[in-house]
């Protein structure tokens, strides 16, 4: 389903008065119900992993309480931050450490890494997008869990430049 479809959808149904709605387009499941405090839920297909990624954009309480904990380790980390880089999330998306679930991690804190060198894997939409360093240095933080969604612009590591 295309994005700006699905958001699109998400404002007609909470604009209308219909209490549920399901949807079955291109092999994608997806259903929306109001509950009684009058927020949308919208709930996909268990195989597909990045609806309800989609689903969390229009609701911005969600993403304030992510973003809130940040400010409060910023004075923590305020003197390292002046002397890294960060890479963010390029896409929305499911963020994976290694390539295969018994295969080994791609990068881990304390390892040195190049530019190019492959960081992690998110997935969406079926998709296996590889996420390679944008810069040369040592791994200081890694900010996200495995098979954790991943918003647009999220920090996922924290690099040490040489």
């Amino acid at each position: 389903m295309d994005l700006n479809y699905l958001r699109r959808l998400l404002r007609i149904f909470d604009e209308s008065s219909a209490a549920e709605l399901t949807i079955e387009e291109e092999g994608i499941s997806l259903h929306m119900s109001k509950t009684g405090s009058g927020t949308t839920v919208v709930q996909g297909a268990p195989q597909y992993a990045p609806m309800p990624m989609v689903a969390a954009a229009p609701a911005p309480p969600p993403a304030a309480p992510a973003v809130a904990p940040a400010p409060a380790a910023a004075p923590v980390t305020e003197s390292v931050a002046e002397n890294t880089h960060t890479v963010f999330s390029p896409i929305v998306g499911t963020f994976y450490r290694a390539p295969a679930p018994d295969a080994d991690a791609f990068v881990q804190v304390g390892q040195r890494v190049s530019v190019g060198d492959t960081l992690c894997i998110v997935e969406a939409m079926k998709l296996m997008n590889e996420i390679d360093s944008d810069a040369a240095g040592t791994i200081v933080k890694i900010l996200v869990e495995n098979g954790q969604p991943v918003e647009y612009n999220q920090p996922m590591f924290i690099i040490k430049p040489d």
